[in-house]
C-alpha cells in the first residue's frame, strides 16, 4: 500500500518530535563536574577545607540575590568576588594570582568518575542531552566541559549569560525549550541542586534530582519534590531506560 504524503508527514514529525521527557537538560557545576577538585586551593589560601563549601553555598546564595535585584554579573567573576568577601571575613589576604587561580580551576574541573558512563547509557537509549549552567560559556575558549572532555556527548551548551540572570529564574530555562522547538513537558532538569530542580519545575519542566554527598532533596509540605532521585547518573540512566 503507498503512503500518502499526509502519512509521510506524520512519521516524518514523530521521528523529529521527542517524545515527553526525552530532553535532558543537565546542570553542570556539581552535576556533571566535581567542584570537590577546588578544594586544595581553599586549603592552601585558607587553612580550612571546609572554606571551599562555605564560599560555594555564598556564591549561589549572592547569584540569586543578584538576579532578584536586577544586577548580574558573571559566574566565574561573581565566584572571585565571592572569594574576596570570604578573604575579608576571615582576616586573609587575596592576590591577583589566587583569583586567576580560582577562574582557571572553575574552568577546568574534572568530571565525576561516573558522567561518562552514565551520558554514553542516556544517549544509546535515544535521550537527547544539552546542558544549562551559570557558568560563562560564551569566552571564546572552550567550556569547562569540552576541557572535561564531556563535549561531544551534548547537542548544545546553554549558559544563563544570555539571560543575564541565573538560575532558577524562570527565563534561564524557558530559553532551552524556546531554542530547541520543545515542549517543557519533553525536558528533564538534572542537577545535584534541589533549588535547580525546583526552579525547572515551576517552569513546567520535570525534575531529577542526582544526590551528591552533600545533597538531599527538600522534603516539606507542599514543596514539588524532584520526579526522579538517583545517587549518579549511571543509576539515573539505569531509572530512565526502565521507564
Amino acid at each position: 500500500m503507498t503512503e500518502s504524503a499526509g502519512e509521510r508527514r506524520e512519521r516524518v514529525s514523530a521521528r523529529l518530535t521527542p517524545p515527553a521527557g526525552r530532553v535532558l537538560v543537565f546542570d553542570v557545576n556539581e552535576t556533571l563536574l566535581d567542584i570537590e577538585s577546588l578544594t586544595p586551593m581553599f586549603d592552601d589560601i585558607f587553612g580550612d577545607p571546609a572554606s571551599m563549601r562555605e564560599w560555594f553555598a555564598q556564591l549561589v546564595l549572592y547569584s540569586m540575590t543578584l538576579t532578584l535585584s536586577g544586577s548580574y554579573l558573571d559566574f566565574f567573576s561573581l565566584g572571585r568576588a565571592v572569594l574576596h568577601m570570604l578573604a575579608d571575613v576571615r582576616g586573609v589576604t587575596i592576590s591577583d594570582y589566587e583569583r586567576e587561580r580560582l577562574s582557571l580551576a572553575m574552568s577546568t574541573m574534572p568530571a565525576h568518575p561516573d558522567v561518562e558512563e552514565g551520558l554514553q547509557s542516556l544517549r544509546e537509549n535515544g535521550f537527547r542531552l544539552v546542558t544549562l549552567t551559570n557558568s560563562p560559556t560564551g569566552t571564546g575558549g572552550p567550556s569547562p566541559i569540552d576541557t572535561a572532555g564531556l563535549g561531544d556527548y551534548f547537542e548544545r551548551q546553554f549558559s544563563v549569560d544570555p539571560c543575564r540572570a541565573f538560575k532558577p529564574e524562570p527565563t534561564v530555562y524557558q530559553q532551552v525549550f524556546r531554542d530547541l522547538a520543545v515542549q517543557p513537558a519533553d525536558c528533564i532538569m538534572v542537577a545535584a541542586h534541589c533549588w535547580d530542580t525546583l526552579g525547572a519545575q515551576a517552569t513546567g519542566m520535570r525534575g531529577a534530582l542526582i544526590t551528591r554527598p552533600g545533597n538531599a532533596a527538600l522534603r516539606a509540605a507542599h514543596i514539588p519534590q524532584p520526579d526522579i532521585v538517583a545517587p549518579d547518573l549511571r543509576d539515573l540512566a539505569r531509572q530512565l531506560a526502565a521507564t
